[in-house]
């Protein structure tokens, strides 16, 4: 599709707000999902509203269909008569080619347009579908007065989204980020699991046979096979300036996996990841702040360098401007993660203002 640059930050729709020229960066260490037509997890929320960055009303997968309106419903009365403060309110819709995606859209827009961050899109196919929820939330917006424009978030859970993901972040100026969704992924693919996420142990390397001794046992190595397609989102998201996030790991009792799962994530350059039960809201906090250790050399790098440029020794360490952009790359994240979680502040040295 042709756009002029010069339109692409003109509202889509008379009476809609202006898109946002760069997207609101706040922690989202972990996006917890919230069955909201269960009236046991709405009585939750305020005590989970403390423990987390992001809560997401969700409408889709794990909905059943009896289900998809009393979520949908519930939702909107958790989001109005709940204090969010600095949590954000997200909502993962129903897919585009499903019956309620429509009505879901149109409800929250309708009912709570204000307080919601960000609507998140399953089974992004290309940047067709941006294109088309795009138009849909400015029109909903200009109708419903809505004052700021809600942002987008695609799942990536499918072969034709992860060959179309550049194109799919660089949609519209509502792209917020994209989430890596293996499950739905690994069906497209055709791929012979049922595991949600991690390795497994048939995708392996084996190390030759000893000449000397062939019959001896040869070591194995899980690989993770994952591991392209979660890189090739997160250069898609730095490239369009929005944010890559990994999404859920299925094994709620293996919180090990988990933490292993989210910290090749956040190594790669994931800033968060999907919540999908209480226990992983906590390895999700850990394992997506900045290791103390890691921000105290981070700082000690800036403050040898506060320009960037040049190169110094450090405990026997030569550090350069690449090095000064990567220490800052820690310490920023630090810096806002210091702002929300005045634990992690102590931790690192920075200033809450929680």
């Amino acid at each position: 599709m042709l756009r002029s640059p010069k339109d692409f930050f003109k509202p889509l729709a008379i009476g809609a707000p202006a898109p946002l020229t760069e997207i609101p960066v706040r922690p989202a260490r972990m996006v917890h999902f919230l069955p909201a037509q269960n009236a046991r997890m709405r009585e939750r929320v305020p005590e989970l509203l403390t423990q987390v960055d992001v809560l997401l009303g969700n409408l889709e997968d794990a909905i059943a269909i009896a289900d998809k309106e009393a979520a949908r419903e519930g939702w909107i009365e958790v989001v109005k008569n709940n204090d969010f403060g600095n949590v954000q309110a997200w909502s993962r819709v129903n897919a585009l080619d499903s019956p309620w995606f429509l009505d879901d859209v149109t409800r929250l827009v309708s009912e709570i347009g204000n307080r919601l961050d960000v609507i998140m899109l399953p089974k992004v196919l290309g940047p067709q579908d941006i294109t088309y929820i795009d138009r849909l939330l400015a029109q909903l917006e200009a109708k419903y007065h809505v004052t700021r424009p809600i942002m987008v978030h695609a799942i990536l859970e499918t072969g034709g989204g992860v060959a179309q993901v550049e194109e799919i972040a660089l949609a519209s100026p509502r792209m917020q980020g994209i989430s890596f969704g293996p499950a739905d992924l690994a069906a497209s693919r055709r791929m012979k699991t049922t595991r949600v996420g991690g390795g497994h142990p048939s995708y392996l390397v084996r190390t030759d046979p000893d000449p000397a001794n062939p019959d001896a046992p040869r070591v194995t190595a899980q690989q993770d096979p994952w591991h392209y397609s979660i890189a090739r989102m997160v250069d898609a998201c730095v490239n369009a300036g929005i944010l890559p996030f990994y999404g859920p790991f299925g094994a709620i009792d293996d919180p090990v996996a988990c933490e292993d799962q989210f910290r090749a994530a956040f190594l790669l350059g994931c800033v968060g990841a999907w919540s999908l039960h209480p226990s992983q809201v906590a390895i999700a906090r850990k394992v997506f702040s900045p290791d103390p250790e890691e921000v105290r050399i981070a700082k000690k790098i800036l403050d040898a360098m506060p320009d960037g440029s040049g190169v110094v020794m450090l405990d026997g360490k030569m550090q350069d401007d690449a090095t000064w952009k990567q220490a800052k790359v820690i310490w920023d994240l630090a810096t806002m993660i210091g702002a929300r979680d005045p634990e992690f502040a102590a931790l690192y040295g920075t200033s809450a203002q929680a």
